[in-house]
């Protein structure tokens, strides 16, 4: 396969995943908002910190109002992670790849972006709480139809590392948001405010139900321990992990538990360590912390998967490592180096 259509099928899938997940980022406070008692303040500057581009919305936006945060962080064009503008990304990617994935991903990809440019940003809270349940269905949708019509080769296998890599990444935010803005005293903690809260998050990662399934009472311990490192459950870290792993190593062809080239022994011990670690470790370490660290970790990640299959050579280097022996053969297997 192709780096180039590679690259785009990935990106695809990370951005239809980062424009669900924003959806359900901003889901958490909607649902906050909607649950907590009358009179409680209303948090939204940490939304745009957990985003690191604070600078950027103080820059553009000024004022921390409900209004301004929406705006920047699902309707602006200029923003790049904004809900619309990942979509754009992701129909641009889709458009450069129309003749490897299914004409049904197309038309979905396209619906999606249409029904988000065509969506109003100025409605009322319980309206837009709405329109993000829309969007995560308009992204499973995608991910059903992509799963039920594509070929499920190395372009399927890429875009399953794309989804689940950005999964993790917004699985860990979305946990971060309560350290951020979700308690605001410690004095609330292990209050009715406090459970209200948990549950809220729960709800916003599509958790709630698979949870009270396995625990009755809501326990932060465990609800942190669920979201991290569940096996089974497919928007926790650990889960999506394990499975970005297995499809890389569908691609490369080695076997689970080894490597052979930087992206494989980067995603390989970023698994491996979840897989010894307990609950308790992280909370020694702090929830914060970890997460800080595993962001940087899955970055790491990312640019080792760029550099060992996206990555292009510039063509005098290939040219240099072809010893000559005459211009005809030297011209043939120059052209078998740049397209290999």
């Amino acid at each position: 396969m192709l780096s180039r259509v590679a690259n785009s099928i990935y990106w695809l899938n990370r951005y239809v995943e980062r424009a669900e997940n924003i959806a359900r980022f901003i889901d958490v406070n909607l649902n906050l908002i909607l649950d907590s008692p009358t009179g409680m303040t209303q948090q939204w500057d940490p939304l745009v910190k957990i985003t690191g581009d604070s600078p950027l919305f103080q820059e553009r936006y000024g004022e921390v109002l409900p209004e301004n945060v929406i705006q920047f962080l699902a309707f602006d064009r200029d923003y790049p992670n904004s809900i619309l503008s990942c979509l754009q990304a992701a129909r641009e990617n889709a458009r450069s790849v129309r003749e490897v994935i299914s004409s049904e991903m197309w038309e979905q990809v396209n619906a999606f972006y249409m029904m988000v440019t065509e969506a109003a940003p100025k409605q009322n809270l319980a309206s837009l709480h709405d329109f993000f349940t829309q969007v995560k269905l308009a992204s499973h949708l995608f991910a059903g139809i992509m799963d039920a019509t594509m070929t499920h080769n190395e372009g399927w296998h890429f875009g399953q590392i794309g989804r689940l890599l950005e999964r993790a990444d917004k699985t860990s935010r979305i946990l971060d948001v309560k350290y951020y803005i979700l308690l605001p005293s410690v004095n609330d903690v292990g209050t009715t405010l406090d459970e209200i809260q948990w549950m809220s998050l729960l709800r916003s990662a599509s958790a709630y139900e698979m949870y009270r399934k396995r625990q009755h009472r809501i326990n932060p311990t465990v609800v942190a321990e669920f979201l991290i490192l569940d096996r089974d459950f497919p928007r926790s870290i650990r889960f999506c992990f394990l499975n970005a792993e297995r499809s890389l190593h569908e691609i490369t062809g080695t076997p689970v538990g080894t490597w052979r080239d930087p992206a494989e022994r980067a995603l390989g011990r970023l698994r491996s360590q979840l897989e010894y670690m307990t609950i308790a470790d992280i909370f020694e370490t702090g929830l914060h912390e970890f997460i800080n660290t595993l962001q940087e970790q899955l970055n790491g990640v990312g640019q080792s998967i760029f550099n060992a299959y996206f990555a292009l050579e510039p063509m005098v280097e290939a040219v240099e490592e072809i010893k000559p022996i005459s211009s005809i053969q030297t011209q043939t297997q120059t052209q078998t180096a740049i397209g290999s």
